[in-house]
Parts: C-alpha cells; structure tokens; sequence
C-alpha cells in the first residue's frame, strides 16, 4: 500500500477518534453550578474539552475557539445516575426474546447482563434527554442473580457504553419477585445442572436463603485456594459452579459489594450482621424499612439503594415502608442512591428509568436537604458503583456527563436544555416525543 494512502488512513482514525471523544472546546457560561463533591457556584462556568471537563469555576479562562452555551438563569449538574435499573435487559416485557435480565438456575454469580444489553433501546433516549447520562443494571432471579454493571448512555454497542463491569453481585433473602423471574421458566433440574452443584431448588425461608449465602461464600474462598484439585476431580462437592464461586471471588476478598435486595427490617438487620461476620462489602438495595435501623446501617458502612415515592405497602416486607425513609437515612449518616423503588423488574426499573428526578423531588418533599437529593442522583450512585473518580461530579479531569437545565431539576415543570454524555451533546427525540409531534394536531371529523 502507498505510504501516503497509509499516512492519511492513520492520520482520519487519530481525528475520528478524536470526534467520537468530544474534541469540540465548549463553555457553558453565566448558570448556577452544581458540582455537588463542593458548593454551588453562582454565575459559574463549565469548560468541556476531548470529552472531558477542563474548568469548573466562577472566574474561568474560556478558551479561543470555544463554542460558548449562555446558560445565565439556568442551572448545570452532573448528568444523573440512576443506579438500580433494568434499562437495556428488557425491552417489552410481554415477549420473552426480549428479555435478557436473568441467568438459568439458581446460583448466578457468573452471569454478566450487560453481554446482552440491548443498545439500541427505545428507552435509551427518553432516558437521556431527562438528564439521566448513567445506569446501573441489574440482574434478577435465583438466590444469586449474576453481575450488576454501570452503562453510559452513549451511542455505540454495549460493549462501548460499558462504564464499569461489573461493579458487585447481586443477590437476595426474600421471598417473591425476586426468587422466581425468568427463573421460573426452567426445571429445577436445569437450574441443578447449571450450578453444577447441591444447590437444585429455591430456598425454603429466608433463614434458608442466609444458610445458603453463608455456604457460598464459604465455598468460594475454599475453591479460591484448590483450584488444581477441583481440576482432577479431588475436590469434595460445592454448592455451586466453579464459573460462579470464581465470580464471588471479588466479593470474598472485599473488592466488590455484595448488593442484597431486602425490604423487612429484620431482613436489613440480618444482612449487615452477616457481612459484618463474613467481612464483605454490603450494599442493600430497596430498604423499605431501613428507616428503623438507620444508626446501625451507618455504622456499618453499608449504602442504601432506595426510592422515595411509595408509601402504600405492596407486600409484608414492606408494611413500615414511608417517603421519609431516604431522609431518615442520609441524616444518620447512611450514602443513599435514590433509585425506582418498586422492585422485581418493574416499571421504574425498565420503561421510565428518568423518573428518578422525581424520587429525588419527593424525597426533597420528605425531608431530604435539596443538597443530599442532588448527592443521591449523582455522587452517591457513582460511589456506590465504585466510578466516582469518573463521573458524578462536576470537576476537571473528569468525564464530561453534564446537563443545563432550564431550572430545578427537581420541579416538574423543569426541562433539560442540553446534556452532555462523553463530551458529546445529545439532541434526542424519543418515541414520546414523536408521538406528542404526530398528534399534536388532530385531523377535522366530520362528526
């Protein structure tokens, strides 16, 4: 091949990447900043540059060339974290093709949702053009349900819109949506030979359940360190798949969280005392009557994935549940991440994942300080998935998720002027609005 040819070929893949990173300077000038990790800074200024965030501040050099965003009377934030859902693992929940959120048996600590995830969800761009520039997915099903992962909302395939993978294994106690899912549509045979183990049906209780957790991460630490003689076949039996003990490895040894899906306060209690025993990292996602028990949860370290607009309880692990719980519980000192709080793959999980400024605004409703529920869709979920040295705040060297406002984000009335993924702005017409578009006017009847 000629050397030019080969010299113009690099030298187009050097500046497509550069585009695909967000090489355009832009300055979003005159708004209330945000940063949420310092305090909001009053006619300040955002510079984006490569994709990343170069200046935050009140007194900001703008760059020559800079494509300059007035956003006096607006107010700038990271782009929101929503870090419990199922966005991109379901796509219509009716038809099981499209249904990618849960492995085969019981024991699925090895299963990695986000292999599946559908990049091209119709839901994507709903979810985005509401400030909403990061999720968590989470997997469903069985005693241990497989891998949560973070997902920036950038186009590209799944492998490319993947943040952090994995980011802790997801499990749970309780009995109920959770246990059955998918799961239920395989034979307790399968779900044994999947495991390749004893564990071959549902726990019968929650003590059960704990029993089971116990003898799991038991095993993995005895497998961690016999990995030659499981390979001969010298090893005693185990209680799961060698895949799946080699997937709790990260939670053994205390590099990922365990996230336990748990409602009854007795449930919350039973878990911080076992990671307490066992020495892992607990996250507890739902945490419905975690308000009970806010003091021991903050001095466990342990964080709250939990929602802030039900009230009415659906099942009995879930009787005590009140708004003010995520008040309750950052003013104890608990990092709380304000997600959907219906649980079991529901609609806030799936189809209205951008519904969580509005958990953020009742929660502000329900006693949280304003400052605390912007932490709680930002900082907080970037902590907890363990990518806050990437996004969730507003600070340079750090990637570019960032939403203008037309003003409180929290307000209903409130719409996203501009959003940021990557350093790139993206414009979206979601399914909604072209359905608003299409029958905004109404064609005459004769009637």
């Amino acid at each position: 091949m000629n050397v030019r040819v080969v010299i113009l070929a690099a030298l187009a893949a050097v500046l497509g990447a550069a585009a695909a990173a967000g090489a355009e300077t832009i300055a979003i000038t005159g708004a209330t900043v945000y940063p949420v990790s310092g305090p909001k800074i009053p006619n300040g200024t955002v510079v984006i540059r490569d994709g990343r965030i170069i200046a935050v501040g009140a007194n900001v050099a703008i760059p020559a060339g800079a494509r300059r965003i007035d956003a006096r009377g607006k107010i700038v934030t990271p782009g929101f974290i929503n870090a419990q859902t199922q966005l991109g693992l379901v796509e219509v929940g009716g038809e099981r093709s499209t249904r990618n959120s849960s492995g085969r048996g019981l024991v699925n600590a090895d299963f990695r949702p986000w292999e599946g995830f559908f990049s091209g969800s119709a839901y994507i761009a709903s979810a985005r053009e509401d400030g909403v520039t990061t999720v968590g997915i989470f997997p469903t099903g069985g005693l241990v349900a497989g891998q949560a992962a973070a997902m920036d909302l950038a186009d590209g395939t799944a492998a490319e819109m993947v943040r952090k993978a994995p980011v802790g294994v997801v499990a749970t106690i309780q009995t109920g949506p959770r246990f059955t899912s998918d799961v239920d549509e395989n034979t307790a045979g399968d779900a044994n030979t999947a495991n390749g183990g004893e564990l071959s049906a549902p726990p019968a209780s929650r003590a059960d359940a704990l029993a089971a957790l116990r003898e799991l991460l038991a095993d993995a630490r005895f497998y961690a360190t016999r990995h030659d003689k499981y390979d001969a076949g010298a090893l005693r039996g185990l209680i799961a798949s060698a895949r799946a003990l080699d997937a709790l490895l990260p939670v053994v040894q205390g590099r990922e969280p365990l996230i336990v899906e748990a409602n009854r306060v007795d449930d919350i209690d039973a878990m911080v005392r076992f990671a307490r025993a066992e020495r892992i990292r607990l996250v507890i996602a739902g945490g419905a009557e975690a308000w009970k028990i806010a003091p021991r949860i903050a001095a466990a370290h342990v964080a709250v994935l939990t929602g802030a607009m039900n009230n009415i309880p659906e099942t009995f692990d879930r009787l005590n549940q009140r708004q003010e719980n995520a008040a309750i519980l950052r003013r104890a000192g608990v990092e709380v991440a304000l997600v959907g709080n219906e649980g079991g793959g529901a609609d806030e999980e799936t189809f209205n994942v951008r519904n969580v400024k509005y958990e953020a605004g009742n929660a502000v409703a329900y006693g949280m300080s304003h400052d605390d529920a912007l932490r709680a869709v930002t900082l907080a979920p970037a902590t907890i998935l363990g990518i806050a040295d990437r996004v969730g705040s507003l600070a340079p060297g750090k990637d570019a998720n960032v939403v203008v406002w037309s003003g409180d984000p929290f307000e209903f009335s409130t719409s996203v002027e501009h959003v940021f993924v990557r350093g790139r702005e993206y414009r979206d017409r979601s399914r909604q609005d072209q359905l608003i578009e299409r029958y905004r006017k109404l064609p005459r009847t004769n009637n």
